[in-house]
């Protein structure tokens, strides 16, 4: 089952990394209008580091500059895990663990025992994949993402390719659906490599968007502005549904028509919800 402070994560749009080893970019990393702040253990840390990072994360963390953040620790296979685990339970005030490379549901529920904390599972490789209706079941779990490089290299599907889009698609409809059933926060999407193409990264939220997932990871603080004025509705959109709830309201009919197009209860519902989520901002 999910924790109960579900909902308080539905307004988390961007997830930015930040490295361990450069704790000194964090502040930057708020800064930059990020909702949510991943400080990186695992694979932005060279094995040789992490425990100068667990060090400086904790130096972080009892300072008076300290904000909640989310720490992704290694995966639940891995030597440096139990450290991970250790140094996560110091920290009551983080805002939660994400678990990478995910695999069973009882690495999540040992996590969020023995820390009190809520738990992001990464889905990277197909065991995670095919055992995700079992992981969505785990005590502590609040959503799902995905590593999709990592993915596609267990899959041995080409990155780049029209087939690597439909794998991704597919991906995130497997997640979407899951999460929907288990009553998850929706996926977050994983991390768009090109930080210099605004363009395509503009794109990609379209698409997440559309989809019905709720926010994306991030690896670069310019990012996060590009994610955020992508997600915003056009004055059209805006228009049409003020109208759409205007004359809901002012007629009670169920179904009617504005603008050429036929309203009837699922448009009046959409509308409504991007009405309230505008007044929410």
């Amino acid at each position: 089952m999910p924790v109960s402070n579900n909902n308080d994560f539905t307004h988390i749009k961007t997830w930015l990394f930040v490295p361990a080893t450069r704790i000194d970019r964090v502040a930057k990393a708020f800064a930059s209008g990020a909702d949510a702040v991943i400080v990186d253990l695992e694979d932005a840390v060279a094995a040789a580091d992490k425990i100068q990072a667990r060090k400086d994360l904790q130096v972080y963390y009892d300072s008076q500059n300290y904000k909640p953040i989310w720490i992704r620790i290694n995966q639940a296979s891995s030597e440096n895990f139990v450290e991970d685990l250790e140094l996560c339970q110091k920290m009551p005030n983080l805002a939660g663990l994400i678990l990478p490379k995910a695999e069973r549901a009882s690495d999540i529920e040992q996590l969020h025992h023995s820390t009190g904390l809520p738990v992001i599972a990464l889905i990277e490789n197909a065991i995670g994949l095919y055992q995700i209706d079992s992981i969505a079941k785990a005590s502590g779990l609040v959503a799902f993402s995905y590593g999709f490089l990592d993915l596609c290299n267990d899959l041995q599907v080409q990155v780049g390719t029209a087939a690597a889009d439909i794998i991704a698609n597919q991906i995130r409809y497997q997640l979407l659906i899951t999460s929907k059933i288990h009553q998850l926060l929706a996926p977050i999407d994983s991390v768009y490599t090109d930080f210099d193409d605004d363009k395509g990264l503009g794109q990609r939220v379209q698409l997440w968007s559309q989809m019905g997932l709720s926010g994306m990871l991030c690896i670069h603080p310019k990012q996060v502005a590009v994610v955020q004025q992508s997600l915003q509705p056009t004055d059209t959109e805006i228009e049409f549904a003020r109208s759409v709830v205007e004359e809901y309201q002012r007629s009670g009919q169920a179904v009617f028509k504005i603008d050429g197009n036929m309203v009837d209860a699922p448009v009046i519902e959409r509308c409504r919800q991007l009405l309230s989520q505008l007044l929410a901002k």
